[in-house]
């Protein structure tokens, strides 16, 4: 827990103090919760599971299906209207603000055949995705990639690379490895 609380102080300058972390940052409590309800998830006692995450849905404005498979460190910056899918995978190290969906594109015809399909993405370790940021189906988003503000991804995305835009393609950058919280800064370059 505390590795957690300190990579969580690392990534916001606005965190004064690991207690104002734990007292006051929604997405520590969704991430803490969505590690109870996900027990009772595996355990199969799903309405439980569903109850708990509706709950903290209530009190945090994060809605983490149990079923959702978190790697370490996840740190929701701010939190509001965050929708993290069924069969979402996200990695180590994971950023993610404001208003961000990891959602699914299956429609709700044929519901029963999708049930048991992955739908939604998976993101992997050290991946930033800024406020508002759409990420739609089964991709898969690479270990380090950076997902601008209200980017609309549909398609994989490679490691490292910066997408921006709807749909969201790959854009160049200089100054590669400085942290860019909404993905791009004054220096872009459209790779296509």
């Amino acid at each position: 827990m505390n590795e957690y609380l300190e990579s969580v102080k690392k990534r916001d300058p606005a965190a004064k103090s690991i207690l104002s972390i734990i007292l006051t940052y929604p997405g520590v409590k969704a991430v803490f919760m969505h590690k109870v309800s996900s027990f009772f998830h595996i355990a199969g006692f799903h309405l439980i599971a569903r109850i708990i995450s509706q709950a903290t849905r209530f009190f945090t404005g994060i809605e983490i299906h149990p079923g959702a498979k978190i790697g370490k460190n996840l740190f929701i910056d701010h939190g509001m209207g965050v929708v993290i899918g069924e069969t979402s995978e996200i990695g180590d190290n994971v950023t993610i603000y404001h208003a961000v969906t990891l959602g699914g594109s299956s429609p709700s015809i044929d519901s029963e055949r999708q049930r048991h399909e992955k739908r939604h993405p998976t993101i992997g370790d050290d991946v930033v995705i800024g406020s508002g940021a759409q990420i739609i189906g089964p991709v898969i988003v690479g270990k380090n990639a950076r997902i601008a503000a209200n980017a609309v991804v549909v398609k994989d995305v490679p490691e490292n690379a910066t997408m921006v835009g709807v749909p969201a393609k790959a854009v160049k950058l200089e100054n590669k490895g400085k942290f860019r919280p909404y993905g791009v800064d004054d220096k872009v370059k459209d790779e296509q």
